[in-house]
């Protein structure tokens, strides 16, 4: 054997030698370090069960059982807190960190006293300890943040956030809407904002604001000139301790927090949520990762807002298993610091941040080589994927990955990606590219964030999986859609434990919200596959007719468009007195130079998103998407307009969970969509 070995390397030099045996020690590495495959909770082509009345519920559980609570000694989320600090024997909590340093912690314990003193403190000062007691939190993600909600907790208070996207009438309207006398902010700027309101006389109810950071006495002053007290939050804390009084804990039915939900039109809407409508999510969250469980040693990243419910049912997970949560600096730009910094497990996403990745990556592949390394490191992984193996240590993670997985930290093992749809060449992408679960969930505010999720070892995408361990899912007809639940199509509906209660003092809401059976309607439609995941494909409320009498879904179509290489963001637009439909497009920064070469046009952004041989090129490949997508030819736009800056919060153009504000989109762009159309006809 020895002769044959040197017969058949003998003309190699030495280094070539070493490298030829090196490589295969390393594909030996790799073929006997496989994992096995993630074992599947329940059979992948069963993942629902039907019930009596034409709904379905998860088969992860028993008929009849939905899930109220995980733990049996974690009913409420004062609880989960209190089971956080027991099984991780006062573990590490909350992590929080200045630029540049290293993360420091607050334990457990830490955090349940400083709430206990906050709550006593606001006790102090004459609140109840009643599930009608309501309490403000103004604030950016912070250990703060969760401080001032576990105090309203522990005194069976309730959590009202308040977020400055929802613009200066919002805010008013919500702080008069819950009559809330007490709101907990972060920073002085914050507090300026809501004194000005109190000046103008539009929140008279407004008494006292405690404020996280620093202020100086100009800002007391001018809220004494109008009656309202401004304290520090060490301050409140510290009359607490000095006064201290024992837990009020809530009962499951009480509420905890009420979370304005920001719509595309008209005020805010109050939802009501209890302890049990948030355990009782966040139990089926912990259901469908029994495979893979949360544990005391995973952390998770906070930067998603904690006024949302996606946040906070996440959260709800981490305490409750004794887990840990770091904050982001405050500032999305370096969320990649942080995360490297932090190393996190758990990683709670949407879909814009993930296509941000996935374009970066892709923009970064300039060369025909490395374009070619990375389509075969893909196509290897997925093949992997398909087989249930997920991992991280294979040749094509050490050549091609390793620093796409870096920049999270390189600790990721789930992903969890919610509030939009996402493109499954994206999720494909990025299954290979993670090496780790990425679940793709579906819900709103109304069931306490989601009512599906996809399951453990489904590589399949454009589905967001089978109805969560807590809710039953069944499709009612809309038949001026065409869409009968007969054809296992319909409109989107949700009952269970984790269904709010209604909205805050306004009963036609929760009227067309809530049917007399407890039914949420959440004017989404859906489409059961046959392996009892379900898929969403159109949306009820956002329907107009076009001339001819056609329904048009617009989401659907832009969910289409959004594949386009070449687009960031788009929006489809028609008229009840116009035939076609037209559309603006923001252009895709990062990936448009290249595309525009390709055409033999050449120039800044700006001039690009002007020039009409692009925007026919746009047009055209949007157009052939939708043609592969099945879209009838009215469906599809017959022109655009390019515009050259992203749609954002910050410019009004869209919701605090990333949805077009499509009234405000539509007036803002009035003058391009009379000129598409006077130019079309």
């Amino acid at each position: 054997m020895i002769w044959i070995l040197q017969f058949l390397f003998s003309p190699l030099p030495t280094p070539a030698l070493i490298g030829l045996v090196t490589f295969g020690a390393s594909v030996f590495l790799w073929v006997i370090s496989k994992p096995k495959p993630v074992e599947h909770p329940v059979p992948l082509d069963k993942q629902s069960v039907g019930t009596e009345g034409g709904a379905r519920r998860s088969a992860l559980i028993p008929e009849g059982k939905l899930l109220s609570y995980y733990h049996e000694d974690a009913k409420t989320l004062y609880e989960c807190f209190k089971r956080g600090r027991y099984v991780s024997e006062n573990g590490p909590c909350l992590g929080y960190r200045k630029p540049k340093q290293p993360y420091q912690w607050l334990s457990y314990q830490q955090v349940l006293d400083r709430a206990e003193w906050l709550g006593s403190g606001l006790l102090h000062r004459g609140h109840k300890p009643s599930p009608d007691q309501f309490i403000g939190i103004f604030a950016q993600n912070r250990p703060e943040w969760i401080i001032s909600e576990l105090a309203c907790y522990t005194y069976s208070m309730v959590a009202v956030p308040l977020y400055d996207t929802l613009g200066p009438e919002s805010l008013v309207y919500i702080v008069n809407k819950a009559d809330i006398s007490t709101v907990i902010c972060d920073k002085p700027d914050k507090a300026q904002m809501l004194l000005g309101n109190c000046e103008q006389g539009k929140t008279p109810g407004l008494k006292t604001i405690i404020l996280m950071d620093h202020f100086d006495n100009k800002i007391k002053e001018r809220g004494a000139a109008i009656g309202v007290e401004l304290l520090s939050l060490k301050e409140v804390e510290k009359l607490g301790k000095d006064n201290l009084s024992r837990p009020v804990p809530p009962k499951p039915e009480d509420l905890c927090i009420i979370c304005f939900t920001s719509g595309t039109t008209g005020n805010p809407k109050g939802a009501m949520l209890t302890h049990e409508n948030v355990v009782a999510d966040a139990a089926a969250y912990l259901k469908s990762l029994e495979v893979s469980p949360c544990r005391t040693s995973d952390c998770s990243v906070s930067y998603l807002p904690l006024a949302h419910m996606f946040e906070r049912v996440v959260q709800t997970v981490m305490y409750s298993s004794g887990a840990r949560v770091g904050f982001f600096q405050g500032d999305i730009r370096v969320l990649t610091d942080d995360m490297k910094a932090l190393k996190p497990t758990i990683f709670p996403v949407v879909p814009r941040l993930l296509n941000r990745i996935y374009d970066k990556i892709q923009s970064g592949a300039q060369t025909t080589f490395k374009r070619l390394l990375l389509n075969i490191a893909v196509a290897r992984k997925h093949a992997e994927v398909k087989q249930g193996i997920l991992r991280n240590t294979s040749i094509w993670d050490k050549l091609v990955f390793n620093k796409i997985q870096d920049i999270m930290g390189g600790k990721v093992r789930v992903v969890v990606t919610g509030a939009a749809p996402i493109s499954p060449s994206v999720l494909r992408f990025l299954r290979s590219a993670f090496g780790c679960q990425i679940f793709e969930a579906y819900g709103q505010t109304e069931c306490t964030a989601g009512c599906t999720f996809s399951l453990a070892g489904d590589w399949t995408t454009d589905h967001v999986g089978p109805p969560l361990a807590c809710n039953l899912i069944k499709l009612d007809d809309v038949a001026e859609m065409n869409y009968f639940a007969a054809n296992n199509e319909g409109e989107i509906c949700i009952k269970g434990p984790n269904v709010f209660k209604g909205y805050l003092k306004d009963l036609e809401k929760t009227a067309e919200a809530l049917d007399k059976d407890g039914w949420l309607h959440t004017g989404d439609i859906g489409k059961w596959l046959p392996t009892g995941a379900l898929k969403i494909i159109d949306r009820k409320k956002n329907i107009f007719k076009l001339a001819q009498g056609e329904y048009i879904a617009p989401e659907k179509i832009e969910n289409i468009y959004i594949r386009s290489a070449s687009v960031a963001q788009v929006f489809v637009h028609g008229e009840s007195l116009q035939s076609f439909l037209v559309g603006v497009v923001v252009p895709d920064a990062e990936t448009l130079p290249e595309f525009a070469t390709k055409l033999g046009v050449k120039g800044s952004y700006e001039e690009l998103c002007k020039n009409v041989a692009v925007k026919k090129a746009i047009v055209d490949d949007m157009i052939k998407l939708g043609k592969e997508a099945g879209l009838k030819s009215f469906e599809q736009i017959k022109d655009i307009y390019l515009h050259p800056e992203m749609f954002s919060v910050e410019n009004g153009l869209l919701t605090p969970t990333l949805k077009a504000k499509r009234a405000e989109v539509s007036k803002r762009f009035r003058n391009q969509i009379d000129a598409l159309y006077a130019s079309n006809m």
